[in-house]
Parts: structure tokens; sequence; C-alpha cells
């Protein structure tokens, strides 16, 4: 039986899980600069050696509210797919559990009703100890547009 290794993390009250391979790194918080005319739940970039990243504050995407900074919160640098092209984008969590291993036939298909988050952002339900853990489609978690936006603003951006 296949074990996905899956970086569960905290979001208003919930627990997340990201595929391992999609994440390059966890930093702690630290402030980020605005960039103008972003999308709401981009709160701006952080400079990661030298390139320019930027922050996707998933409790704003998923629920509406900023995340509230705490000594726990965290930035996951993960990668994402634009066609043939990869772009770094960090994602503004509560905070980082652990990882897990779940096998393939313990992920269940995402619900289709009672969801507080839309149902192309979830690859399914993960069963582990303590419950269930909403496993996130990275490459959906932005659209297409977005992500080109994102790419286009934080370009023009001089070197932070």
């Amino acid at each position: 039986m296949q074990e996905i290794q899956y970086l569960t993390f905290q979001l208003s009250d919930e627990i997340f899980g990201l595929g391992i391979l999609h994440i390059k790194e966890i930093i702690e918080y630290e402030s980020v600069t605005h960039v103008p005319m972003m999308p709401e739940y981009i709160p701006g970039v952080i400079n990661l050696r030298g390139n320019v990243v930027p922050v996707l504050d998933l409790n704003n995407r998923f629920y509406r509210k900023k995340t509230e900074i705490g000594r726990k919160t965290c930035i996951i640098i993960t990668e994402v797919s634009i066609n043939k092209e990869t772009l770094d984008i960090g994602l503004l969590v509560d905070s980082v559990d652990e990882v897990v291993d779940i096998p393939q036939a313990s992920i269940e298909a995402a619900p289709s009703f009672g969801a507080k988050i839309r149902l192309d952002f979830i690859q399914g339900l993960g069963k582990i100890d303590t419950g269930f853990v909403i496993l996130l489609k990275i490459d959906q978690v932005l659209n297409l547009d977005e992500l080109y936006q994102i790419q286009e603003k934080t370009n023009l951006m001089p070197e932070v």
C-alpha cells in the first residue's frame, strides 16, 4: 500500500495537509513588503535569498479573515507550476504541525457539502489518528489568471 507524506498545518482551528513534494522550506514569519493592487489575500512579498516571493494568506483566501500573527505563525515556501514554469509562493499559516504518512486507501473524496472552502482546492480528506486532514491541491489554490497577475506584479518590482 502506497503512503504519501503530507506536511500538516493549522488554519482557523482546522488541520490541512500539503504533499511534501510541493514544499521547499518552512520559515518563521517575518514582515512582508506590501505590493499595491494585489488581491486582499496576498499581503505582500518577502525577500528569500535575493528572490522575490509572494506570500498568500491562506486564512484570508479560504475564510476571508486575515491571519493573526503569533509566535507560531509560519510561511511555507511551496512551488506552483504555471505551464512549464515554476513559481515560488509563500503560504502564511497559523502554525505548522508535523509530517504524516497517509496511505492512499485512507484518503476519502472531498465532501460535496459542508466544506467551508471551495472544493476545487481540496484533493481529499486524509484519515489520521486525531480525525481528518483536509488535503490541498496547491496548484488549484490559485487559478492560472491569478498566478500570472502575481508573477507580473512581482517581476516588475525592483529587488527588495
